[in-house]
Order: structure tokens, then C-alpha cells, then sequence
């Protein structure tokens, strides 16, 4: 009952409707949250009205399930993450299942809703594991260029390192766990901005039928 008292009032706010075949997209994504600074993340999105995609780490969504419910209730995209962040790659089928599984259940119990996408930890992924995710109704979405933020620790330079890195309809791999790339944000928006990017989520970026489970993107 608890559970479905939580959902209801959590439906995702309608997206903009935005078709990124015709104008410059960009999606911005941030990994292995929610964190301390997730909060302040929510709060500069909010503020530009600005659309991301969340990969959330089970695990943490036990400590925080009230920043998954308001990320999800502010329009955002949520993904699996796993449960507990480990490498894939070097689990049995068995354990690489049961920690897509755990993440989704700890991710529906918070806010209602269960991803439908999910990122492999430390992008460590191949045929089998996309198999596993798509029998468990996901499909896997990577990225086209990630920051490193995690290593570089310094807001600035972090902002010219995602500044580079843009291009139309590229995938961006931040973390909202780093509070120099929360930080980074304001200015990158308003950047990305001048230089003609829609910022949206990953579902309206890839459009219909490029992420069905099993497949992969971009």
C-alpha cells in the first residue's frame, strides 16, 4: 500500500516536445547518484528548465529515495545504474541479473516507476551483458564522450572538458556525485545554450524505437 501511495503523485512531468532530427540536441547524464549534491544538480535544472538523465545506483537510492521521487517529479530521466556499482563483466549471469533487479526494485519502490534503461559501471558491458539487460526489460545506453570528472576535481576545467567534447546528439558521462561538476553546471547550461543545444534527456534524444531492451545507445 505504501508503495502505492508514493506513485501517485510522482508522474514525470511532460517533456518538452522537442524533435532533435530537426534542432542541435545534447543530453547531459550523470552517474552513481543520488549523492550530497544531487539536490543542488535538481535545483540548477529546475532554475534553466533544463532535462537530464539520472543512472542511479540502488544502493544509494535506498539512502536517498526522496531525490530519485523529485528528480523523477521534475521531469527527468531515471536509469539503473546496478545495485552497487561493481563490473559486470566480471560476474556470473546469475549476479549480473540480480543486480540490475535490486537496483530496479530499490529505483520503483522510491518513486513508482522503474527505469527502462540502464548504464554499465565503468562501461564495462558486451554481448552477454546486453542480453541480461534486455531479458530484464532494459535497454543499455553508454555515452559518446565522458569528462573524467571524477579525476580532474576542478570546475573550470571541467567545463572546458564538456565544452569540447559537444557535438549534436552526443552523450555526455558526468557525475552528480562530484561537487565540482554540480558546481560546473550554471555555467555549462548557459554556454551550451549560446552555442544552440536543446538540452534533453536520453529518451528524446535517441527517439522511437532505439531503446528497446537489449538494444544499445547511442
Amino acid at each position: 500500500m505504501a508503495l502505492l501511495l508514493a506513485a501517485s503523485p510522482l508522474q514525470a512531468a511532460a517533456p518538452a516536445k522537442i524533435d532533435c532530427a530537426k534542432v542541435k540536441c545534447l543530453a547531459l547524464t550523470f552517474d552513481d547518484g543520488p549523492g550530497r549534491q544531487t539536490a543542488e544538480l535538481l535545483d540548477t535544472l529546475a532554475k534553466a528548465k533544463v532535462k537530464a538523465t539520472f543512472f542511479l545506483v540502488g544502493k544509494q537510492v535506498e539512502q536517498r529515495p526522496e531525490l530519485a521521487r523529485r528528480a523523477l517529479r521534475e521531469g527527468h530521466e531515471l536509469g539503473n545504474h546496478t545495485y552497487s556499482h561493481l563490473e559486470l563483466t566480471a560476474l556470473a549471469d546469475y549476479q549480473v541479473s540480480n543486480e540490475l533487479r535490486a537496483a530496479q526494485q530499490a529505483i520503483e519502490e522510491a518513486t513508482g516507476a522503474a527505469p527502462k534503461i540502464f548504464r554499465p559501471p565503468y562501461g564495462k558491458t558486451d554481448d552477454r551483458i546486453l542480453a541480461l539487460a534486455g531479458e530484464a526489460g532494459l535497454a543499455q545506453v553508454t555515452w559518446t564522450d565522458t569528462t573524467l570528472d571524477w579525476s580532474l576535481r576542478d570546475t573550470e576545467k571541467i567545463k572546458k572538458t564538456v565544452l569540447k567534447l559537444s557535438g549534436r546528439d552526443d552523450v555526455i558521462l558526468m557525475h552528480d556525485t562530484v561537487p565540482q561538476t554540480v558546481k560546473a553546471v550554471p555555467g555549462l547550461i548557459k554556454e551550451l545554450r549560446k552555442r544552440g543545444f536543446h538540452l534533453v534527456t536520453v529518451s528524446t534524444l535517441a527517439g522511437k524505437g532505439k531503446l528497446e531492451p537489449g538494444q544499445s545507445y547511442p
